[in-house]
């Protein structure tokens, strides 16, 4: 053998001894365990930063807990504010006469296929001129958040000065048709000139509350002039400690 043979030889048996180390050190269970240990978790840290988690995922959720309560609230102001607005609109638009409906009333014998009244419901009907008012047109029907209801809120300001645009006393939800006998509280009718009636032909003027049960400052009002049809949004603050209604 020639010395380029030996040499070769002992290089390649040196190469073979490497290998079999290599693999027994990389596939050995020992090792094996020793990398997972190195690079994973074990199921208590696992826990541990779950546990962690869902913590400060409480804590969030509480924390939004005000500003969701909050939204309900100027939700369900907002349905007033916009259901009365859009029906104003659209009779004068269309020159037709429109009603709305808050609450359990609606236009006597007048179909509702959209849903029947709720005590929480906004309903919108188109009423055409020259017909009976049972033939009136259901057009939209609305419901407020489960958690706010039409109601005057224990604790509103309640003297003429201090109620939203002098309107009542603050004890009725929903108080429509104000001074006159016999009222239908619950409905407003506007005419295509944009003023507001009742479907008897008076004059509407009125306010509506809307809020949470034991909830003061969740309290929101919307008011309506009849001669006009101005409609205007309230919304109940702390002013020095004490409930005052901001114009919205």
């Amino acid at each position: 053998m020639s010395v380029a043979h030996h040499f070769a030889a002992e290089a390649s048996g040196k190469l073979g001894l490497r290998m079999q180390l290599y693999r027994k050190t990389r596939f050995s269970p020992s090792s094996s365990l020793r990398a997972n240990g190195s690079n994973g978790f074990s199921l208590i840290e696992a826990m541990i930063v779950l546990a962690l988690f869902m913590i400060v995922a409480g804590m969030s959720f509480m924390a939004l807990q005000p500003a969701l309560r909050d939204g309900r609230a100027n939700h369900a102001y907002a349905d007033v504010l916009t259901q009365l607005r859009v029906a104003r609109q659209r009779a004068i638009t269309e020159r037709k006469q429109y009603i709305v409906c808050f609450g359990i009333a609606a236009p006597a014998g007048a179909l509702t296929p959209m849903g029947a009244p709720t005590a929480q419901s906004i309903q919108m009907f188109r009423w055409d001129a020259g017909t009976a008012l049972s033939a009136a047109t259901q057009i939209s029907a609305n419901t407020l958040p489960s958690d706010i209801q039409f109601q005057a809120v224990g604790g509103l300001p309640n003297s003429p000065a201090t109620v939203p645009d002098g309107f009542g006393n603050a004890t009725t939800a929903i108080d429509f048709d104000q001074g006159v006998a016999g009222a239908i509280a619950n409905q407003v009718m506007f005419m295509p000139d944009g003023s507001a009636h009742d479907t008897n032909g008076n004059w509407n003027n009125g306010i509506i509350y809307v809020g949470r049960t034991a909830d003061l400052y969740s309290a929101r009002a919307v008011t309506l002039y009849g001669a006009t049809g101005r409609i205007r949004g309230w919304r109940l603050i702390s002013f020095g400690g004490a409930p005052k209604w901001l114009e919205q």
